[in-house]
């Protein structure tokens, strides 16, 4: 599918290392889901880039449901939808703490020892939600 902003492509969401142990075929194959994927970017990974000023890596975008059976996330996960993505940093609360300062609209933010979960519904309203994983020690907001 290719490019989708200046900075992301469709191969970064469906990139898995778990898939490719497990021989699952993790790609994006409905355009209800590439959809959901380029608003997440266009809305909130994009500008967070653009603000953070350095490339930010996906841990975790899309996951089918049988990937995401395999790493054990909920069936109701919005990573199935493609409307999240873990962003790898090296100090999450900042990553967290630009987003929220610039009024991004992310539906949650999960903070996390080593990245931080953004999600960002394709249609409805944002809850603009803040939480943290309970292995998450830091600082909070």
């Amino acid at each position: 599918m290719g490019t989708i902003s200046k900075d992301f492509s469709f191969s970064e969401f469906e990139d898995s290392k778990i898939a490719e142990e497990k021989g699952i075929c993790n790609v994006v194959r409905s355009f209800a889901v590439r959809d959901a994927i380029k608003s997440l970017v266009d809305n909130v990974l994009q500008p967070l880039r653009d603000i953070a000023g350095v490339p930010l890596r996906i841990n975790s975008g899309y996951r089918c449901s049988e990937l995401n059976a395999a790493v054990g996330g909920v069936p109701t996960s919005q990573h199935v939808k493609g409307e999240a993505a873990d962003v790898a940093f090296p100090k999450p609360i900042e990553l967290a703490r630009m987003a929220a300062d610039n009024h991004l609209p992310f539906d949650q933010m999960i903070i996390y020892p080593t990245f931080v979960h953004f999600s960002h519904k394709l249609k409805g309203r944002q809850r603009h939600q803040v939480l943290y994983n309970k292995s998450y020690k830091g600082e909070k907001l």
